[in-house]
């Protein structure tokens, strides 16, 4: 969920500015987009206070990357979000925290400058791609949440569900093709 009023075109800017070390955008961008990147990584981590410390390391390899974001390759959220989930899996792998019995889901918080029409609009997504999952075989739905909200990897998935990793590597491949044609 990104700050009220940042479009594509305006991240674009502000990370071009970020790549001329421009102190002001990289402020303005930390606002923009701190929520949603903070979301990602709790989502993934589970414990707030580790989540913190990891999206400061998120900001920190965003100052230091800004000149390699190319806006013909990903949107800027892209990009962001993915050196975010990147940096928790890689958390996660370091330290191989327990899973945590608390299980929030932060795309279900609305951010609270999001215009009325934005929110239902994303709890209507939400709740195509909640049945798009349970149209998925056993467990396949299960696997697609493990790698890409919990962010296990294609291993991890190997050996919780006792399936081979080119199984594995099949099943998400099938089942990501799957929820994309029923997403649409």
């Amino acid at each position: 969920m990104l700050a009220k009023n940042y479009t594509a075109e305006t991240l674009v800017s502000l990370l071009e500015r970020v790549a001329q070390k421009d102190q002001a955008a990289f402020s303005e961008l930390y606002r923009a987009t701190h929520r949603k990147l903070f979301g990602i990584v709790l989502r993934i981590l589970s414990k707030q206070a580790l989540a913190e410390d990891i999206l400061q390391e998120v900001y920190l390899t965003v100052w230091q990357k800004a000149p390699t974001f190319n806006s013909e390759m990903a949107s800027p959220v892209t990009w962001l979000a993915t050196i975010a989930r990147n940096r928790a899996i890689d958390e996660i792998r370091k330290t191989q925290l327990p899973e945590q019995e608390n299980d929030v889901d932060f795309d279900l918080i609305l951010d609270d400058k999001m215009r009325p029409e934005e929110a239902t609009s994303q709890r209507k997504e939400l709740q195509k791609l909640e049945t798009c999952l349970q149209g998925l075989e056993s467990p396949k739905a299960e696997m697609i949440k493990a790698a890409y909200l919990n962010g296990e990897s294609r291993e991890q998935l190997s050996r919780r569900f006792n399936q081979p990793l080119g199984t594995i590597k099949t099943w998400l491949h099938r089942s990501i093709k799957q929820l994309q044609g029923c997403m649409k």
